[in-house]
């Protein structure tokens, strides 16, 4: 249960910002900003791996069941941009103290909250229905990965805990199991290491946001790792998480040699730039290092599973 400070939280409505300091956007754009279309894009390509490695691996066509792919897709898509509009709503009283966040709709006043939190709500319900229509271990998973955000991260832990960014990759980690139990139920074996593949890849990626970002979250009472501890005490767990990932891809050897060995280029590749970042003076600078290997990391991972597949 959340303690009065989150309730006080969620609820507080910060002074609308000036209207010459608001930047002017369009509808579309706003309504972008509100979904967080960047992680809902995201999500989408992991889905879709999990789903399409489902297909491969229970040697079932991909159009003979596009219907599924589509409600698995278009389902997840709603559930995770529902659970971002109600994390805007939630986190409205903070988001105007950080510079990325300052000019989201939520912060300047552009959508009245109460629309934002139904269309959450509603967003989350219709991805929830579209992912029952595949199946139910599909929906329960999505809306696991719905609680996890809403609830567990951003209002239980997110202004308490600097795990706060571990028990918010348990929900980041959902959407491919999402994609494959849409398509077979019993979760195989390769579909749980997907989900530790992204629940291990998001602390050393939003790690090192908090870097870059530390000062904002210092302002807004987020006890991120960096803020409460420090950035050695932060550069030493990011390289231990990178090191984590070193013996999944041997999970994967159903998916060939070269998968393999490309899999383990990339986190050695990693490996090495966090360790040389440990004696690295410029810390923000190793950061950004960080955080643009992660996000090339993802993409050639992910979309390399899907390659030696096809």
């Amino acid at each position: 249960m959340a303690n009065t400070r989150a309730i006080h939280d969620a609820v507080n409505i910060p002074k609308q910002r000036s209207s010459h300091n608001i930047e002017e956007t369009t509808a579309w754009k706003d309504f972008l900003a509100l979904i967080k279309i960047g992680i809902v894009n995201s999500n989408f390509i992991t889905t879709f791996t999990g789903l399409w490695l489902a297909l491969h691996f229970t040697g079932m066509s991909f159009l003979g069941n596009l219907d599924n792919v589509l409600y698995a897709l278009i389902g997840s898509s709603f559930v995770i941009a529902g659970s971002c509009s109600i994390n805007n709503y939630i986190d409205r009283d903070i988001d105007h103290l950080m510079e990325r966040t300052k000019t989201r709709p939520t912060v300047t006043g552009k959508v009245k909250p109460n629309r934002v939190l139904i269309m959450g709500i509603l967003f989350t319900l219709v991805g929830t229905i579209l992912l029952l229509l595949t199946t139910v271990t599909a929906a329960i998973i999505g809306l696991i990965g719905a609680v996890t955000y809403v609830f567990l991260y951003t209002i239980w832990s997110k202004r308490r805990y600097t795990i706060n960014t571990v028990i918010g990759s348990i929900s980041g980690a959902v959407p491919p199991l999402i994609g494959w139990a849409a398509i077979d139920p019993q979760l195989d074996m390769v579909a749980w290491i997907l989900f530790l593949i992204m629940f291990i890849w998001q602390p050393p990626h939003f790690l090192a946001i908090a870097m870059r970002r530390v000062e904002e979250y210092r302002a807004a009472g987020v006890p991120m790792l960096p803020v409460v501890h420090g950035f050695a005490m932060t550069k030493r767990q990011m390289v231990l998480w990178v090191a984590c990932l070193l013996p999944l891809p041997f999970y994967l050897f159903s998916l060939g040699v070269p998968f393999m060995i490309l899999a383990t280029l990339l986190n050695l590749g990693w490996l090495v730039i966090g360790i040389y970042g440990i004696k690295m003076k410029d810390d923000v600078k190793w950061a950004k290092y960080m955080f643009v290997y992660s996000l090339n990391y993802l993409t050639i991972m992910f979309v390399a599973m899907v390659v030696v597949t096809i």
